[in-house]
Parts: C-alpha cells; sequence; structure tokens
C-alpha cells in the first residue's frame, strides 16, 4: 500500500512537492501589517520567557533524540503479526486488481497503491523484521517473498541453514524446496507437505503462496481450484472495500477541481472566498506573539511529559490529552492577544462564519482535498522515480486495526476532531498568524508547515506530506479570513486516512 501510510495519524493522502504554491490568489499581498493594538496589562517577565525557551528547546531535542534512537519496529505493538497482516493484505489486493479491467487497474494504482511495489518493500521490511525478531514464522515469510521475488538463490541459502537447525526449521526447508527449487513432486508427497502446511502455517497470503506452489509441482488441480476459491471468499469483502475508496478519492479529485475552477475562473475571488472576518496579519504586535508561544509550548511540553510517565490506560485520560495539553497556549492567547485587542477569540480566527459563507466553506473544503490528492499524486510520482517510500510503521495504527470499540472510539476521536481541531489553532491561528506580522504569507506558511511538519516525526516522504498540508491550510486561513475551511479539510482528511486503515486491516 502507498499510504495509506499512514496514520497516526495525520497522514497520510495529502502530499505534494512542499515548495508549490497554490495558483489562486484572492487579493494583493499587504507590503504593511496592520497596525498593533498595544495590550494593557502587567509587562511579561523576560526570565520567564527565556526559562520558557530552555524548557522548549530541551523537549524539542528529547523529541529529536527519541525518534532517532528508538527502534521503529518498537513504536508498533506485535510488529510481527502487524507486518504480517499489511503485507498478506496489500498483495491479495494487488493480485485481484492484476485481473481486473484496465480501468479499474488504473483508478487502484493512482489511488490505492503503487502496483508492483509491495512485494520489493515488503523485502526490506521483512529483512529488518527477521534481524530484530529470530521468530522462524518471520523468518518463513521473509523466505517465502524472496522465492514469489524470484531470488531463489536466497531461497537455497535459507534451506542449507535451515537443514540442520531445531523445528520447525527443517519442515519449513522442506516446504520451500518443494515450493520453488524442485520441478515436480510426487502426488503422495505433496499431499503430506499439504497437511503440514496447513497444521503449521497460518491461513492467508503467505500460506496461499506456499499451498499453490506445491500444488503446481504435483498437478493437484481439484486443490487450486479449491485455494483459488477459498481466495476469493477471503477476499471479496476487502476488494469492495478497496473500490469504495477508490471512487471516494476519484469523487473527491473530480469535485475539487471543479470547485477550484470556479474559484479560479470567478471574477471576485476574494468575495467568492471570505468566510470568516479574522485579521490576517493579526492585530496582536509579533513579538508579543512569539512570546506567548514560547510560553505556551514550554507549559504544554510540561503536560505532555507529565502525561506519558503517568502510566495508566485510561481511556478518560487518553481522551482528554490533547484538549489537555493545550489548553495553556490558548489560554494565554486569550489573554494576551485576543482579549486586549477586542477581537476576541472567536472572531479573531474566523471560527463565527459570515452568514452567507457556509457555500463558501464547501466550495473551499472541495478545493483543499483535490489540491491534497493532487500533492498526494505527485509525491507519489516522485517518491517512485527517486526510489523512496514511506516506511510501514509511520502509517500502521494497532488501535485502529486490533482496538476494541471504545478504544477505537476514542482513536477515531483523537485523530479526526481533536488533533485537526486544536493543531489548526495553533500552528495556523497563533504560528502562522504571529509570523505574518513580519514575513508575507509565503514565507510563513512554509516556516508554521516546516515546523508542523517536523513535529509529526515521520520521514521523508510523510515530512513532504504533512508539509503540504501545512502550506494548504495556511493559504485558506489566508485567504478565507477564518480557520474553518482547514479545520474542516484537516478533519475530513484523517478520517479518510483512518478509515483506509480500518477497511483495510481491520
Amino acid at each position: 500500500m502507498s499510504d495509506l501510510t499512514n496514520m497516526g495519524q495525520d497522514e497520510p493522502i495529502s502530499a505534494g512537492q512542499g515548495g508549490a504554491e497554490p495558483a489562486v490568489s484572492a487579493s494583493p499581498e499587504p507590503s504593511e501589517p496592520p497596525p498593533c493594538v498595544p495590550p494593557p496589562g502587567p509587562r511579561l517577565s523576560p526570565f520567564l520567557t527565556g526559562l520558557s525557551a530552555l524548557i522548549l528547546l530541551g523537549s524539542v531535542l528529547l523529541f529529536a533524540w527519541l525518534q532517532a534512537t528508538v527502534p521503529r519496529l518498537s513504536r508498533v505493538d506485535e510488529p510481527a503479526r502487524a507486518l504480517a497482516l499489511m503485507v498478506g493484505r496489500s498483495m491479495d489486493l494487488e493480485e485481484v486488481f492484476a485481473d481486473a479491467p484496465p480501468w479499474e487497474r488504473l483508478l487502484f494504482d493512482l489511488t490505492m497503491s503503487e502496483s508492483g511495489e509491495t512485494l520489493a518493500l515488503a523485502s526490506v521490511w521483512y529483512e529488518e523484521l527477521a534481524d530484530s525478531f529470530p521468530d522462524p514464522h518471520v523468518r518463513l515469510q521473509s523466505a517465502i517473498l524472496d522465492g514469489e521475488a524470484g531470488k531463489l538463490d536466497r531461497v537455497r541459502a535459507e534451506i542449507l541453514a535451515w537443514a540442520h537447525a531445531e523445528d520447525p526449521f527443517p519442515l519449513f526447508a522442506r516446504l520451500l524446496s518443494a515450493a520453488y527449487l524442485e520441478p515436480r513432486i510426487a502426488r503422495a508427497d505433496e499431499l503430506a507437505l499439504q497437511a503440514e502446511l496447513a497444521e503449521r502455517v497460518p491461513a492467508g497470503w503467505f500460506y496461499d503462496r506456499l499451498a499453490v506452489q506445491i500444488a503446481t509441482k504435483a498437478g493437484d488441480q481439484p486443490l487450486l481450484s479449491a485455494i483459488k476459491a477459498a481466495q476469493i471468499d477471503r477476499t471479496e469483502p476487502l476488494v469492495q472495500r478497496a473500490r469504495l475508496l477508490a471512487g471516494l478519492q476519484l469523487f473527491c479529485m473530480v469535485a475539487g477541481l471543479m470547485a477550484l475552477a470556479l474559484i479560479v475562473g470567478s471574477q471576485s475571488a476574494r468575495r467568492v472566498l471570505q468566510v470568516g472576518e479574522a485579521p490576517v496579519p493579526p492585530l496582536w504586535p509579533g513579538r508579543l506573539g512569539s512570546v506567548v508561544l514560547i510560553r505556551g509550548g514550554a507549559i504544554s511540553s510540561l503536560m505532555t511529559l507529565g502525561l506519558l510517565s503517568f502510566e495508566t490506560d485510561s481511556l478518560l485520560v487518553r481522551a482528554l490529552a490533547i484538549p489537555l495539553t493545550n489548553l495553556p497556549i490558548l489560554f494565554l492567547a486569550q489573554r494576551h492577544l485576543f482579549g486586549p485587542t477586542g477581537v476576541g477569540f472567536m472572531q479573531g480566527l474566523g471560527l463565527r462564519p459570515l452568514s452567507e459563507a457556509w457555500g463558501r466553506l464547501g466550495l473551499m473544503l472541495a478545493a483543499l482535498l483535490a489540491a491534497a490528492l493532487l500533492g498526494e499524486w505527485g509525491l507519489g510520482r516522485v517518491a517512485e522515480a527517486w526510489d523512496l517510500a514511506s516506511h510501514w510503521t509511520e502509517w500502521f495504527d494497532g488501535d485502529l486495526v486490533w482496538g476494541s470499540w471504545p478504544v477505537l472510539a476514542i482513536s477515531l476521536l483523537e485523530y479526526v476532531l481533536f488533533a485537526p481541531l486544536f493543531e489548526e489553532l495553533v500552528f495556523r491561528g497563533l504560528l502562522f498568524a504571529t509570523l505574518r506580522r513580519k514575513y508575507g504569507w509565503r514565507v510563513a506558511a512554509a516556516i508554521s508547515a516546516g515546523i508542523f511538519a517536523l513535529a509529526h516525526g515521520y520521514g521523508i516522504l510523510g515530512t513532504v506530506s504533512v508539509f503540504w498540508s501545512g502550506i494548504l491550510w495556511a493559504w485558506a486561513y489566508e485567504k478565507t479570513g477564518s480557520l474553518l475551511p482547514g479545520m474542516a479539510a484537516h478533519m475530513l482528511n484523517n478520517l479518510l486516512v483512518c478509515a483506509a486503515v480500518m477497511a483495510l486491516l481491520r
């Protein structure tokens, strides 16, 4: 699978060329920011601000150190089970769509996967997994991938290494030899091998590949037909969900392109785009906005570390973690930025839309989704040309795949509601807006989107994907005077990613 990748997810179907800039410009960029309204009240202590800066810097360095030193496989519960599920489902889909009509294969390749890439990527991921988890089934699955890729020298090396090892390696060596190295198998031997295979290897794609190879060598057509029928029964619900997801993405793309065309063709783009009345650049001084971000960020970092050290399985604590850790910075913003200017929190961020703005909000939401999907497609082409791929652990989420219904509900609440809501308030409503006091929207958007992307801790492709999303949502805030379009697009983006993970893996 390709992007789905993702996940954690804020990520996963939005991506693109990070340096690109949306083509629509609703109004000329102001040469001078609006005048500031000096906030009344006590002077903020430079000492406390400096201390907050040190705490925030320490938190950033700790985060970077953890990202560099904690193995990726340790960030996923039961990595062997997770990778087997992901690879098996991906290969099932690729085999089904390989026999589909050309138009359906094209749709699948554009929206769901890079056809033919899963086998090569899975081999690399299984080599990494086998080095960290010396489980016999992991080694067997890695060898099956080598056999399916035609890497028979590696299969022979494994067979030689396993011939005199402890159980079950000798049996696995015999199964591999029969499946990939021997030209023919006697029917009596085949029946014995198939019985051992059914007993020792779990059902799924890996089992099917060995069973099919061995049955083919023995000319066992009835068994081949039975395996094919069982595979169809197993994969049909998966295929239907994949078709639904692909069709949904296609619909979003077409609707979004129509919305973009309407916006570009409008003679009054500002009137078409305006949703709220947030002043961008904002009314508060840039220096004061920086102080609020530093102090609030330090408090939020300390609260986050405290919650992480407080080991508990309480779903209530988990549900409230994102709101609680973001409240300090929002409280400081209301007290020092919005309150003194007289604009207010809701109006200052455009959270109270104009009475006639709901249609514009829908128009902008469709346009943002189209731009995100176009960026995702473009990033996929670049990644393919440069032989890049996201690591599977970046988007796999055990709670979405295996979690109970209460755990699943809390995960969706986090990913689809709380994360988009508070990230847009902080990264676009405060960070981007504060940067706009000094810079034009392009520079401010690039800086805020870069910080936003790095904060997610993804690899190269995931970082570029999140960066592009940050650019789009900052542009939406700039042009509409409201955080609502970016929030809505962010929520829908995360919902689609979660839906893809659950539909294909749960």
